[in-house]
């Protein structure tokens, strides 16, 4: 079996648990979908041979030359343990009785090109995923071809 290159890849991570793989790969494929679509229609000014793809975040933790490419972990700390891991991360500017009910973490600069994105149940994970996906994909993936130079002709 080929070797698969590794440093070309943009991952979508999604939990291995049951109700991650029923629920969150579709979204990650969805998600991947768009990316790809992205990529062709940009394919002319693009200087990088980048690859969107969907892997189990057990795969991922326990890669560390994976952890050094971009991210975007789908599915909330219940299932997927990449997110339990950035939600230790993530800090509230106070302390809330209720909780949120989709979280988008990233850096809206997009200098750090990990993303997280889940909700408290499927329904408002996908609607995050929406909400990334209007809002901050474009960017998102502006930030991570330009990781090298453009293409110049």
């Amino acid at each position: 079996m080929a070797q698969v290159k590794t440093d070309n890849l943009l991952l979508i991570v999604v939990g291995a648990h049951l109700r991650a793989e029923e629920a969150d790969r579709p979204l990650a494929n969805r998600l991947r979908k768009r990316i790809q679509a992205w990529l062709a229609g940009h394919a002319d000014r693009l200087n990088i041979d980048l690859t969107p793809i969907v892997c189990s975040d057990l795969w991922y933790l326990n890669h560390d030359h994976l952890q050094q490419r971009p991210t975007i972990s789908i599915g909330g700390p219940g299932v997927n343990a990449l997110s339990a891991y950035f939600a230790q991360q993530l800090t509230l500017e106070s302390e809330q009785e209720q909780q949120p009910q989709v979280v988008l973490q990233l850096d809206p600069e997009f200098t750090d090109l990990r993303v997280c994105i889940w909700g408290m149940d499927h329904a408002l994970t996908a609607q995050g995923v929406e909400l990334f996906c209007r809002d901050y994909l474009k960017s998102f993936l502006t930030a991570v071809v330009n990781q090298v130079e453009p293409k110049v002709d």
